[in-house]
């Protein structure tokens, strides 16, 4: 208590003889008082451990999506315009590409739409939420022209830097194709030399159209058989490739299974950590240095008043026995 004194039996502190018991007290409760006003100061400036990005090693690949966007893919695969529970090209590609992203985490993703001009719907990244909305988005009718050369393009500047072992892969999924002019051709096999992606072409035949390998009954000619040739240009890449024929969605979706299980290469991929507040540790601390402080006020004794109150405790006792 404030103003409050001690009885002592020595004129002198000095002259206490030493007690290592009473001094290891003293160290420890100053010790107390010091962990308190730190604790506090720390807790205060509010300390934190920062965070980091660690690289790891999963199972995935870097995917480049180049979806068409032409007027008949607004059709379903019997060629007309969808009523009842019928889905359309569009409709089912969309269903399908979404239950694929996110069936392994650490797949990273772009998306790319076209038809008279290409469209950059999502740069490439591992956020499978933002994915699946992009791909969805994706439903508005498209236009009857099929520029798949601008398109394809666009899909392979999807790709960044070089990613280690990392597998590269550009899915162009479309119910057609159209004449690459050859000077875009020229350009187009510098851009797939340099980044060499695994190539594959979904193509949602419309039934009664021609299929990817045949040949047309007069003058073979991209003109006249546009998917034909566009096989043909694909197989003259010297890239992995590889065509799917489907004619319904279940067709689809094989074809994106067997794409799947195909690519299982490893992936880096980068795991971010965020920061850490350590300002619940600081104050924890000071906590201890103050309980301990209160605990050793409230057990201080006044050692000569305690032996006062005993002699006169003890007075009426002698009275008696004399």
């Amino acid at each position: 208590m404030p103003g409050r004194r001690w009885r002592l039996g020595a004129s002198d502190l000095a002259a206490v003889p030493p007690d290592g018991l009473s001094r290891a007290l003293a160290g420890l409760l100053r010790a107390a008082g010091c962990l308190a006003v730190a604790g506090l100061v720390v807790g205060i400036a509010g300390p934190y451990r920062a965070g980091e990005r660690v690289t790891r090693t999963g199972i995935g690949a870097e995917v480049s999506m180049l979806i068409d966007r032409s007027g008949s893919m607004n059709e379903t695969f019997a060629g007309r315009q969808p009523s009842g529970a019928e889905e359309s090209k569009a409709a089912a590609s969309r269903r399908i590409l979404g239950d694929f992203v996110g069936s392994r985490a650490h797949d990273l993703f772009a998306v790319t739409a076209f038809s008279t001009a290409p469209m950059l719907v999502l740069p490439m990244t591992d956020r499978h939420d933002a994915v699946r909305a992009a791909i969805a988005a994706i439903d508005r009718p498209g236009l009857d022209y099929t520029n798949v050369g601008r398109g394809l393009a666009m899909a392979l500047g999807q790709f960044g830097a070089a990613s280690g072992d990392a597998s590269r892969v550009l899915l162009l999924v479309s119910d057609g194709a159209a004449v690459i002019d050859p000077r875009v051709q020229d350009t187009l096999r510098a851009a797939f030399a340099k980044i060499r992606p695994n190539l594959y072409w979904l193509f949602l035949r419309t039934k009664g159209s021609p299929g990817i390998a045949d040949r047309p009954a007069g003058e073979d000619t991209p003109q006249a058989a546009p998917e034909r040739h566009l096989d043909l240009f694909f197989k003259s890449l010297r890239v992995p490739y590889r065509a799917f024929e489907a004619e319904g969605p279940e067709a689809v979706a094989a074809a994106i299974r067997q794409i799947e299980s195909l690519e299982r290469d490893p992936i880096p991929y980068v795991e971010v950590r965020p920061r850490r507040d350590l300002a619940g540790w600081a104050y924890g601390f000071a906590a201890c240095g103050l309980v301990l402080l209160v605990l050793a006020k409230l057990a201080e004794v006044d050692l000569a008043r305690g032996r006062a109150g005993q002699g006169a405790a003890r007075a009426p006792e002698r009275r008696m026995a004399a």
